[in-house]
Formats: C-alpha cells, sequence, structure tokens
C-alpha cells in the first residue's frame, strides 16, 4: 500500500511540473506572437529570402511633368520652297522625294529661248554701252576746249547714262537664273539655266517631270534641313504658367519608337486660339533621321524641380488606399534564433520622377538615425498580413 502511494505521488508530481512548464511554453509563446499590429518579424532565414536591402532617405531633385502632344516642324530658314525665276521647260532633273541634297547642287535645267534673248539683249547693250561711254568722253573733251554745244554734250551724257542703268539691270536678271554676265561671251549663249539648292536638306516634295512646263510661281522642289527640327506643341490656357522659356522637354514618336528623345524650349505663344489652347515651340537638341516634319509626338514639360526627401519607387508601398514605408527597428534573440523587427509607417506621397518618390513623413521621423527598406517592402507587408505563415 505504501508503495503504491508513493507511486501515485510521484506521478502526480511529474504530472503537475509537466503542465506547469507546458503553460509556461504555452504563455512564452502567446508572448512572442502577440506583436504590436505596426510591427513584423523575420529571422534570418525569411529575411534573406525576402531581399530585403535597408537604405536611407535621399534628398533628390524632382520635378513635376505636363504632358502635351504637338507636331514636329521646321523653322522657316530651313524650308526652302525652289522655283524657276523666269520659267520655262524641265529639261532635266535627277530628284526624288527623300535624296540628300547640298547647297549648291543642281536640282533641275530649264530650257527657254527667252534666256537667249535675254543674253543677247545683254551683249548688245553692253556694246552699245561702250561705244556710248567713248562717244561721252570725247563730247565732254570738245565741251570743255569750247568747240561744241552744251546740248550735243547732255545727249552724249543721258545715252551714255541710260545704257549704264540698262546693262546694270540686264546684269541683275542674269544673276538671278544663274549666269555670270562678266564672262558672258558671243559663243556661249544658252538656252538653258541651272537651278540650284540653296540650303543643305532633303527633298520633301518633287512637283515637276522632265517635259513638264513650270511658271515663275510654280514651286520645283521642296527642301528641308533636319538638322534644325523644332516642335510645335499645344498646350491648355489653365497650363501657361507651368511653361517657360529654356524648359527641357522629353519626347517620342507615338507607336513608331520609345526611345526618348530631348528638345528646349525657346518660344511661348503670346495669343490664346479659340481652344483655348497655347503653341510652345522647342528645339531638338540632337540630330535624329528617323525625326521628319509634320510627325506627331508625345512629349512631357519638366515644370519643377525641387529638392525633397526621396526613396525608390519600391520602398513606398499602397495598401488600403494609403502609403506607408517599412524602418529598421530592432534585431534580438529569441531562444536559438535571432529575429530582425520592422515597423510599417504611414507616409503621403509626392512627387515621382527617375524612380525615386517624394516621401512627406511624420514630424517627429529622424531621416538621420532611422533605416529604410528599400527593397523587399512587399514581402514585409505579406508577412504582416499572413503572420500565421510568415511568423517564427
Amino acid at each position: 500500500m505504501r508503495t503504491k502511494m508513493f507511486l501515485i505521488i510521484i506521478i502526480t508530481a511529474f504530472y503537475t511540473i509537466s503542465c506547469n512548464s507546458k503553460k509556461e511554453t504555452s504563455e512564452h509563446n502567446s508572448e512572442h506572437e502577440e506583436l504590436p499590429p505596426n510591427i513584423v518579424e523575420m529571422n534570418d532565414t525569411q529575411y534573406k529570402s525576402a531581399g530585403i536591402e535597408l537604405g536611407t532617405i535621399e534628398h533628390k531633385e524632382l520635378s513635376s511633368e505636363l504632358k502635351v502632344n504637338g507636331l514636329v516642324n521646321v523653322s522657316p530658314q530651313n524650308l526652302v520652297s525652289v522655283s524657276a525665276i523666269m520659267g520655262g521647260y524641265i529639261k532635266s532633273t535627277k530628284l526624288v522625294q527623300g535624296s540628300p541634297v547640298s547647297k549648291g547642287q543642281v536640282l533641275a535645267v530649264i530650257e527657254n529661248a527667252e534666256f537667249i534673248d535675254l543674253q543677247q539683249n545683254y551683249l548688245e547693250s553692253k556694246s552699245k554701252l561702250e561705244y556710248a561711254e567713248i562717244e561721252y568722253n570725247r563730247q565732254k573733251d570738245l565741251y570743255n576746249e569750247n568747240v561744241n554745244s552744251a546740248k550735243t554734250y547732255q545727249l552724249a551724257l543721258s545715252e551714255y547714262k541710260s545704257l549704264q542703268s540698262t546693262v546694270y539691270a540686264l546684269e541683275q536678271k542674269l544673276k538671278l537664273i544663274g549666269i555670270d554676265a562678266k564672262k558672258l561671251q558671243v559663243e556661249n549663249i544658252s538656252s538653258t539655266i541651272a537651278v540650284f539648292s540653296p540650303i543643305n536638306g532633303y527633298v520633301k516634295t518633287v512637283n515637276v517631270n522632265v517635259g513638264k512646263y513650270v511658271n515663275p510661281t510654280d514651286v520645283i522642289v521642296e527642301i528641308v534641313n533636319t538638322q534644325n527640327l523644332t516642335l510645335e506643341l499645344t498646350i491648355f490656357e489653365k497650363d501657361i504658367d507651368k511653361v517657360i522659356k529654356g524648359q527641357k522637354i522629353n519626347f517620342n514618336i507615338p507607336n513608331k519608337s520609345d526611345k526618348m528623345m530631348s528638345a528646349v524650349i525657346y518660344q511661348v505663344g503670346k495669343s490664346i486660339n479659340e481652344d483655348k489652347t497655347i503653341k510652345v515651340y522647342a528645339t531638338v537638341e540632337k540630330d535624329n533621321k528617323t525625326l521628319l516634319p509634320g510627325m506627331y509626338v508625345n512629349a512631357t514639360i519638366a515644370t519643377t524641380t525641387d529638392s525633397v526627401a526621396a526613396l525608390p519607387m519600391d520602398a513606398v508601398i499602397s495598401f488600403d488606399d494609403k502609403n506607408y514605408i517599412f524602418v529598421y527597428s530592432e534585431r534580438k534573440k529569441e531562444g536559438e534564433k535571432f529575429v530582425t523587427l520592422f515597423e510599417i509607417i504611414e507616409v503621403k506621397k509626392g512627387l515621382t520622377n527617375n524612380g525615386f518618390t517624394e516621401v512627406i513623413l511624420p514630424q517627429d521621423f529622424n531621416i538621420n538615425v532611422r533605416k529604410i527598406v528599400i527593397k523587399g517592402a512587399y514581402n514585409l507587408l505579406s508577412a504582416m498580413k499572413n503572420a500565421g505563415d510568415m511568423a517564427c
């Protein structure tokens, strides 16, 4: 009997000790799991698999952007319409749309009988002028010696001056059609003239063919210099105060290229159109052979630039229409393992540009001390929402 009672007492004691141990363990585990709602913890294995990286708040120059549309254009001096000064028949031309041309290159050869008449009149008038000059000098000497009358001298002077102006006028006409009057001789009179390119560039349009008659008002060819292209952008009246001369523009050609190009505003329109828009003009910074006048562009104008507290975009997470960041809290040992605690803090987002986002922090936040989770923030959010799966 005594032996049985002793065994019962021993078993009861062990049972009591075991229950107390389990209770303490349970209480310990319960304490571990009851973290504040704004804290999440991870052990070293979870920390590594979550890809967490720490960083600090940076001060970045971020700018807001204004999205606009427009057209590729050229300034008037870089788009030239070439015409025939006197008209005539196109004898030859090798131009096609898109052909590169250089300043002084022959664009077309025009033939017209009037060219012959003009050269003939010039040579005849020049010959008469030479005779009139000799006669004028002779009459002048005779007049000075009182041999002839003043009337005879005046007639010689008048004839000389008249022929001078006729020859000069004919020289200018020949110059307009590309003939050097000083080199013109009887043996090199020609029925054709060459039309030359006044600028370097590319042929935009060709309006003639061999054998076609062109009038002086007809445009033979249009040439555009694509090295000095501009943008003509349209902005709304409400945004005019955001745009000034010298602002930088990034743009691309929709549905053709994702490559961004740059331009600088050189002129802002001074009048508002009927649709409440204003024209803004910008110079394309670099030559780009894919750009052609008339192309549509999508552009963004950097309207303001400020130095603000910023983090990489991945560091700021959104949840339930609010924005948060995770901040390193502490690293401590729990049992045989180390855990790292992170605190979630609500922030407000500002400008976003070049991969960074402006963050407006709580007033008591010390940006010089606190370390921010710049990578892996969404994994921490997932751990917080699914504590049963992710907790230690």
